[in-house]
């Protein structure tokens, strides 16, 4: 979502990084491409114009044009400024004082809060909690199956009450009871979309929120509406106390200056983000790990926390071991390939590797990604075990043959064998601890 911005703000804060001394005139000149971008972004103009503000102020009073890396200094303060718009410190969610803690999910229609109350519920599973979902949206079609399909996937207990007559407020108050009964240690209740201008289910909002007495409640924004969110974000905070954000659709292509601005804007903290439309695709929101990643400084921690999530690490042992003995082939290729794609798309991790912001500005509208991967999968499928294990079999005839099968060309299957090979001679260096920062100590 941030690919513009942080182009942008890498572009300005490295011709920054280049001069061996920084003037005054030289800071004003790189805050006003900064302002420009921000606003560009749909940042709240005051939230920009508070965060250049406070850069140039701390960069000055700092003394951070006299010192040795001047360049540095600056981007250490915008990364620290940043932080702060986006919130401060990570805010996680709050248990209640009795069992179980109750979780109310509100927003507009088709933010994605059904999904995102599948999500928080699986969330809250994987961190050794026993969650209940309560189908309490009565006013879409379909609601309840939907909810229904996505907590059978998660593995969770979903309360529903199709009985007629029954209201959002009964079936909230059922679905406590029944948490109760069944030990659960949160509830979370998914409510019905609505428009904040609607007065009649704003006051239906108001009461199935006094019924459950949340210990949290939750607003889902879509990422991609603008500054329309810190709008609807301000409207139901009047009406039910919105504890926390959970902003959808993070990893989409729009502008994203509200994820910048509402926390600033609404004091209300943005506690998770949507990356993805599968169940496991949400992440708490931290704001440091965020505002490195604009900066193009990358997010390790992160990726590392997705890698242990998602990746079997007794299969990354092998991998190293074939790897050192010089036995890692197509079948493996293959499998690491799939194994990135559950930590997520190819752009998000390179977001959150340093140093990698260069890399994908010059890969921008090259054919990598989801494409890539499926044209590979293709490939390495038509060919035999044989030819897997010992690629250097692969004559022109048996190209012609793997295209034929694979739906591409003999030049795309050369292109992939060749950049087998070269992902090969990478990945045997960070394997051996001599490359990217001994980054093969972590298998062992």
């Amino acid at each position: 979502m941030f690919d513009a911005l942080s182009t942008r703000l890498t572009d300005v804060l490295s011709r920054l990084g280049n001069k061996g001394r920084l003037s005054e005139k030289d800071v004003d000149t790189a805050l006003r491409e900064v302002r420009l971008a921000l606003l560009e972004a749909d940042v709240n103009f005051r939230v920009a114009k508070d965060l250049v503000a406070a850069i140039k102020a701390r960069s000055l009073e700092a003394d951070a044009l006299r010192s040795v890396a001047p360049g540095q200094q600056v981007a250490k303060i915008t990364q620290e400024e940043l932080t702060r718009i986006l919130g401060g410190g990570s805010r996680g969610l709050e248990p209640g004082p009795s069992t179980p803690s109750r979780m109310l999910v509100v927003g507009l229609n088709g933010s994605g809060k059904t999904t995102s109350s599948a999500k928080l519920a699986l969330h809250l599973r994987r961190s050794g909690h026993r969650p209940l979902l309560i189908a309490a949206d009565l006013a879409r079609p379909a609601a309840i199956d939907q909810l229904g399909v996505l907590a059978r996937q998660i593995d969770v207990r979903l309360h529903e009450d199709r009985t007629p007559g029954a209201s959002p407020v009964s079936v909230a108050r059922g679905g406590m009871e029944e948490a109760k009964r069944l030990g659960s240690t949160w509830a979370v209740v998914d409510t019905a979309g609505r428009m904040q201008v609607d007065e009649h289910l704003m006051d239906e909002l108001s009461r199935v929120s006094d019924a459950v007495k949340p210990d949290e409640t939750l607003l889902v924004l879509d990422a991609m509406t603008g500054q329309e969110a810190v709008n609807v974000a301000e409207a139901f905070a009047e009406r039910v106390s919105v504890t926390g954000l959970v902003l959808t659709k993070l990893d989409g292509d729009a502008r994203g200056g509200a994820a910048l601005s509402i926390s600033s804007v609404t004091g209300i903290p943005i506690k998770f983000v949507g990356t993805g439309e599968g169940t496991d695709a949400l992440d708490e929101f931290h704001p440091d790990r965020l505002a490195s990643r604009i900066l193009g400084m990358g997010d390790v921690v992160s990726l590392v926390e997705r890698a242990q999530q998602n990746l079997d690490m007794e299969q990354a042992r092998r991998l190293q071991k074939k790897l050192r003995v010089e036995t890692f082939d197509l079948q493996d290729y293959m499998e690491q390939l799939q194994n990135v794609r559950k930590m997520g798309s190819f752009s998000q991790v390179l977001d959150m590797m340093p140093g990698m912001a260069g890399l994908k500005q010059r890969m921008a509208g090259q054919d990598f990604g989801e494409d890539q991967m499926n044209r590979t999968e293709a490939i390495i499928r038509s060919m035999t075990p044989g030819e897997r294990r010992r690629p250097e079999t692969i004559n022109g005839s048996r190209r012609r043959r793997i295209a034929a099968g694979s739906g591409t060309t003999p030049q795309d299957v050369n292109q992939m064998l060749n950049q087998f090979q070269r992902t090969r001679k990478v990945m045997k260096r960070i394997s051996s601890g001599k490359g990217l920062g001994n980054l093969g100590k972590l298998l062992q």
